[in-house]
């Protein structure tokens, strides 16, 4: 506990510390202000996600528990990544980077230890910006537009209550997912003594999923590439929920943690330390 609470102590003296869990916060009252005052509703979806897309936007001015979801689907496909990428890569390369590293490794602890706590720390601050998000969308819809009874895609209209509750499942979801982001980007730490390295290449990694599920003859990989599961938080607000594609979602997200995690753990046990 002594080295996951040093590390966590560390990035609260980081700038983009706060720098990433204040934009998070602020930018829910941004969207709130673009839909308080426009008019005009979001264009039509292509289908899919973007139909999804469009009847919770269509809807936020009428309920504020639709910001809440509605700014989950907007940062969770590029920013909340980015920020994920960001926190994962600096765990072992900024250490090397800044020369520490060698040093850190002097003091009683394993390399395995000391890898999973910086891991572990990771994910907290994560889970910290999913949360702040969530915090600032629920104060931002329900000052402005008021928290009512909701209107699930199947028509039911389900109580504050339970509609909040979905809203919490939904971005504990999601944080799962960014976990694999995280997982990707200590991956490439160890790779690398450079931490811009490792965020780029965990954020590549990312965009070029985005980029392969945007054309139908790469199909078949869907199914295996983690940023295709990020909107499976949708079948939430279906009832009954369908829980096929949540369940497929957890389990390719498990995959890629223990996987990526797992590979990063064996190669900085076995990686020579020059700096």
């Amino acid at each position: 506990m002594s080295s996951i609470r040093r590390e966590f102590v560390k990035i609260l003296f980081q700038k983009r510390t706060f720098i990433g869990w204040g934009l998070l916060f602020i930018i829910p009252f941004l969207v709130m202000l673009a839909f308080r005052f426009s008019s005009a509703g979001p264009g039509r979806g292509g289908g899919g996600t973007a139909d999804v897309g469009a009847m919770i936007f269509t809807q936020v001015r009428t309920n504020g528990i639709y910001l809440i979801v509605a700014a989950l689907l907007a940062m969770s496909s590029f920013f909340l990544p980015l920020l994920a990428s960001m926190s994962g890569s600096n765990t072992v390369a900024g250490e090397a980077e800044s020369g520490t590293l060698r040093t850190m490794l002097m003091q009683p602890i394993t390399r395995g230890r000391f890898l999973m706590s910086k891991w572990f720390v990771a994910n907290v601050y994560v889970a910290i910006c999913v949360f702040l998000l969530g915090l600032g969308s629920l104060i931002a819809g329900g000052a402005v537009f008021g928290l009512h009874p909701l209107k699930l895609f199947t028509g039911q209209s389900i109580g504050v209550a339970h509609a909040l509750g979905l809203s919490v499942a939904a971005y504990a979801f999601v944080f799962l997912g960014m976990m694999c982001v995280v997982s990707v980007s200590v991956l490439f730490s160890t790779l690398t003594n450079s931490s811009l390295t490792a965020a780029i290449g965990g954020l590549v990694l990312v965009i070029v999923m985005l980029v392969l599920g945007g054309f139908s003859v790469f199909d078949f990989l869907q199914p295996y590439l983690f940023v295709h599961h990020f909107d499976a938080w949708t079948n939430f607000l279906s009832s009954p929920v369908q829980w096929g594609p949540v369940i497929k979602a957890l389990i390719n997200f498990a995959v890629w943690i223990v996987g990526t995690t797992g590979i990063a753990y064996w190669r900085f046990r076995s990686r020579d330390i020059l700096s």
